[in-house]
Parts: structure tokens; sequence; C-alpha cells
């Protein structure tokens, strides 16, 4: 007999609002994210800016809103003037982050086209080189950005074809400078001043900046939490968040527990946001630090190894091209689910990344773009995940992992919309059996179910390709009901499911 996994629905008991950030993406110049991603001149489909429109169609059905640009750790290396003025002039340089060469023939002014391009919704999110540059170079990209004329700088930025600022609010105070594999690598004590010293400088140019500061790269870094408490010690009173990196790949074949990934990211959230409310207390300090998780994702992190140790200098080489799976996807799903629950402290969130590189649309040059298995989890979360967050305390049969022990087979959150209307976004993690869900719905005055969505398929390792690019997308499930304040539903196994109720 099956077991039932139950939850209770109330809109007295809320997490809070969903940002519109959280649906944030991520173009580093690594790979080919950006040359023959987004920008392709020449491309059958290639606008007057070399945009491909064929990308720019997929990026708006994905519904991304904060980009984060240029990296990564491509920004530690990152000098801002090669990236703007004539092409023609822009030099050529050494990438130390990723072996390749930058022709920086796409920079700052066509990111901002891009942006405008996606739509109102896309939003930039800028990264500044704290690695082998510093405070000067901050200001300056400030200035050039964002002020609106009558400066050396400002004015510079319209000689080169952009009159009206860029409008940059949201910045990044480097990039995982706690690992030393960062250019420019750096210890807690001496980030932490320099991250202090550049917010307060930028903020003297523009009050209302939101800064965010480096948090450590990965929960698994020995100096986790211990570089938090250091760097906001420093920098508590001058930035807006925290960030938190974290990729997630089955290891030694152990895909029960990669299929509990967000266990690990929940915990590493729980971990930051008591951080920073300690630091907060010590400081006496009535304000909260939010959390920036601008790189997350699924990513076979061990084959890149040596894909990128293997390179002599390339331009826009073939790394990172992971091909994801149904199994993928259904990781993906519960890993957004992690971010919906925690959406209170949570404000922004950045999938890494958005083309190509590790991500949920591919392109072929001079060829076809097409969308990945986790494309539709994203899409679906950024469409209907806007409101406020239900809370979800699921009472769920488990299953038996090696790295996290027992674990929920229902991993699930509920988003209400402004109409009231609300969607229960639900992973079941069970690899063989489908799973009965019953949800009482409290004082929600629902009365129909719109749509039950559910991705999943008999093949778990099966995936969309140039030869297939359609091969896996969701299909409807049958059966789901909602009969007097109770909906009934059964999750397929290895499934993402959105349930819509009206």
């Amino acid at each position: 007999m099956l077991r039932t996994a139950r939850f209770t629905l109330d809109p007295a008991f809320t997490v809070g609002e969903v940002n519109p950030r959280l649906f944030g993406s991520f173009v580093e110049h690594l790979g080919r994210c950006v040359y023959t991603g987004i920008f392709e001149p020449g491309h059958p489909t290639a606008d007057a800016d070399g945009l491909r429109q064929d990308v720019l169609d997929l990026v708006r059905e994905l519904g991304v809103t904060a980009v984060r640009y240029p990296g990564g750790n491509f920004v530690s290396g990152y000098r801002w003037e090669d990236s703007v003025g004539p092409v023609q002039d822009r030099p050529r340089r050494l990438d130390l982050a990723w072996r390749s060469t930058e022709t920086n023939r796409f920079g700052l002014s066509e990111y901002i086209a891009f942006l405008r391009k996606i739509g109102p919704r896309a939003e930039p999110m800028m990264a500044v080189n704290l690695g082998t540059r510093g405070v000067a170079e901050a200001l300056e990209l400030q200035e050039y950005a964002n002020h609106p004329s009558g400066t050396a700088l400002s004015d510079l930025r319209a000689e080169h074809g952009d009159k009206d600022p860029f409008g940059i609010r949201l910045w990044c105070l480097g990039n995982e400078m706690d690992g030393p594999w960062q250019t420019g690598h750096k210890t807690a004590e001496e980030y932490g001043r320099l991250a202090a010293e550049t917010a307060r400088a930028m903020r003297q140019i523009d009050p209302g900046v939101e800064l965010v500061a480096c948090g450590s790269s990965s929960r698994s870094m020995e100096t986790f939490a211990e570089w938090e408490a250091t760097v906001l010690k420093e920098t508590y009173d001058l930035v807006d968040h925290i960030s938190l990196h974290a990729y997630y790949e089955p290891h030694d074949a152990d895909v029960d527990s990669f299929l509990a990934s967000a266990v690990d990211m929940e915990s590493f959230i729980e971990s930051v946001v008591a951080t920073c409310d300690h630091v907060g207390a010590r400081l006496k300090s009535e304000k909260r630090i939010d959390l920036s998780f601008d790189e997350w994702n699924v990513w076979y992190m061990s084959r890149s190894q040596a894909e990128v140790a293997a390179l002599d200098w390339p331009e826009a080489p073939r790394i990172l091209e992971d091909s994801y799976s149904v199994t993928d996807a259904v990781v993906l799903g519960s890993l957004l689910i992690a971010l919906l629950r925690h959406a209170d402290r949570v404000t922004v969130a950045c999938l890494a990344q958005l083309v190509n590189v590790i991500a949920p649309i591919m392109t072929e040059p001079g060829g076809p773009a097409w969308r990945q298995t986790t494309f539709f989890p994203f899409a679906q979360a950024s469409k209907y995940g806007r409101g406020e967050v239900l809370d979800v305390r699921v009472d769920s049969p488990t299953y038996g992992t090696k790295k996290y022990g027992e674990a929920d087979l229902l991993h699930a959150t509920a988003v209400r919309a402004e109409d009231g209307t609300v969607t229960v976004f639900a992973v079941n993690r069970g690899r063989t059996e489908p799973l009965p869900l019953e949800v009482a719905l409290g004082g929600l005055a629902l009365t129909s179910v719109v749509e039950h969505s559910v991705l999943s398929d008999a093949d778990p390792d099966a995936r969309n390709t140039l030869a297939e690019p359609e091969r896996v997308a969701p299909h409807a499930a049958g059966g789901t009901t909602l009969d007097d304040g109770r909906l009934s539903a059964v999750l397929e196994p290895l499934s993402w499911n959105v349930i819509r109720l009206a």
C-alpha cells in the first residue's frame, strides 16, 4: 500500500513575499555563455547588435529577472575599461580564471542592451573586481555607468553612444574572495576591510545603491561561518546582502542523496541566516541582512576541472556544457522549492548560468537554440511563483540517504498570488513509486484545479539534445481533484509537479 504525504495550507501562516529577484540568472565571460550563446553576429537570427533573437525569445520565456555579470571568477581579473568604447579598439586579454582569451567584443554597453531587450523585468546585477583591483576602479565603473552627465567618465559613456545612464542599483563586491583559486584571494580580514572601504565610497556617490558582500564560496569551505562573521563585522551597516554559492552533483552514483540536495541547501541558508543575525545582535543593530544566493545549480563539476586545465588560451571554448537529464531537472526543481521556502531572507538568487555553460538554454553556432530539461522547472516557478509563500510543513514518508540520513520523499511549497490563486510546487524524490498527496486548504476559498503539470519520464536519464531538442517536456497529470477544501493528487515517481488552484 502506498504511503500518503500530507500538509495543510492556511492564509494565516506565511513565510513572506517573493522578491522577483529570486528568479535571477548569471552571464559570465566563460566558455560559450556570451560568444555563440547570447551574442553571435552573423547568426541567421542575430539583430543589429549581434544578439541572437532565438535566444532572447527563450530567455523571455524562462522569465529571468536580475542578471549577474560579468562573473564569477572572471571578474577578479576584469578591467571594465576594456569592455567599453569602439569594439575595434578594445584589447584582447588573457582570462586567468578560465584559461581563455577574452576579446571584449561583448562588453558593458552590450550587456545593458541585452537586458533592455529581454524586457522591463530584467535588471542589471554588476560585480566589481576586488581581486586584482579595488576602491578606485569600482568608483570609476560606478560613475561611468550611472552618473547622468558632466564628468569625464559620464561624458565618455555618452561619447561611446550611451547618453542615458545604465541605472545599475545592485552591485556585488567581488566574487568568492575566500577561494584560493580566486585571482587576488584574500583572508576574511583583508576582504572585510576592502569591501567596507568600497561600500562606503560607493555610497558617497549614491547612498541608495544595494550592495552584496561575498560570503563563503560554499558551505564545505573550512572557514565557512567564520568568514561570514568576520566580513559582516566590518560591513554590516554598509551592505544589504551576503552571498551564498552552491552546486550539486551525484557522487559515487549516489542518486538518492543527490535527489535530497535541497536538504543541504536549506540547512546552508539557515546557517547563514543564524550567522547574520548573531553578528547583528553583537553589534546591537536593528538592521537585517538578506541573502543573495547568486550562484546555484546542478553542475557536474568533477568533469569540468580537467576540461579547464587542458585549455591553451582559446576563444570561447566548449567547456562546462553539461547536458541535463530528467533527474537533474527534478533536483533543480527541488532547489527552487528550497529558495521559495526561505523567501523571507533569500531576496536575490541567480541560476548559474543562462546559456550553454551549465545552463537551461543551449545553442549551436550558426544553428538552433533549445531548452534543456532544467528550463521547465525554472520557467514555471518564475511564472507562477510570484506572491506570498505559504508555510508548508509536510508529513511525508521518508527514505534513506547516505549523506543526509532519512529524507522526506515529498519536498513542497506553495505560493498565493494577489488574485487569491495558489500554486503548489512539489517534488517526489522516490525513484520507483508514485506518491499520493493530500493537502488541506483551510480558509483559502479555492474551488478548482486549473492545471496539474508534471515533468517526469520512464527514463530518468532522458534529456533534450541538438538531435532531439523536444524529447522531454512537462505533461498533464490526470486524477487530481479538489473537493470540499481538500486537494488530492498522485505524484509520479521522480517528478517535478506544478498544481495550480483557483
